[in-house]
């Protein structure tokens, strides 16, 4: 676990490194949006760092790792140096990559609410993943919600003007979700351990 973590280390730290030569190119280039950008990502990494903190939680290997994959991809990759349009389907990419880590955020929710005290029967595994799976069907609706009111509220075009954008949208995330809550089932039932474990 620890090398896995270190590996992760290492990724958040390329990430600082890579945002602070953004920010120095862009300087030169004269793009403050760009800059502002760079800067962005920073205070996202930070933000991350201070609520774990705050909430005295530690994030698993699997969510840190996907949280910093999901960073690399829609911060950098296609707002930072604007792949929407070179990889298709990029904002499908990250709807079902956001529904991965929504699966293992409801993993975390339910390991900090369990009374450890109860056992570990497969009873609570199944409990565990049913939650996750439906903790980030869930927020990938509430995503949306969030989409259509500030695209009518401010004028945005987050959802293209489309219900066929909003459920692909869904459908991505809810695809995501599926895939990890199968994968969850899978390690809890190879190690018949508590929830909390099959990270």
């Amino acid at each position: 676990m620890k090398g896995k973590d270190r590996w992760n280390d290492l990724f958040e730290l390329a990430m600082y490194v890579l945002a602070g030569g953004c920010f120095v190119y862009f300087l030169v280039k004269g793009n403050g949006a760009k800059m502002f950008q760079a800067v962005l990502i920073v205070a996202v990494l930070q933000l991350i760092r201070l609520v774990v903190k705050w909430t005295k939680t530690t994030m698993f290997t699997s969510l840190r790792f996907c949280v910093l994959m999901f960073i690399f991809v829609t911060m950098f990759l296609a707002n930072e140096f604007g792949y929407y349009g070179v990889i298709p389907y990029l904002d499908k990419i990250e709807h079902l990559f956001s529904g991965v880590i929504l699966c293992f955020i409801g993993l975390l929710v339910y390991s900090k609410a369990a009374d450890p005290q109860e056992g570990a029967g497969s009873s609570t595994s199944n409990i565990a993943v049913w939650l996750c799976l439906f903790f980030s069907i869930a927020m990938a609706g509430v995503w949306e919600i969030y989409e259509f009111a500030t695209d009518h509220l401010f004028g945005l075009n987050s959802q293209n003007g489309s219900l066929l954008d909003t459920m692909t949208d869904i459908i991505c995330g809810t695809s995501g979700a599926i895939l990890t809550a199968c994968y969850l089932a899978l390690r809890a039932k190879k190690r018949a351990l508590p929830m909390v474990d099959i990270r």
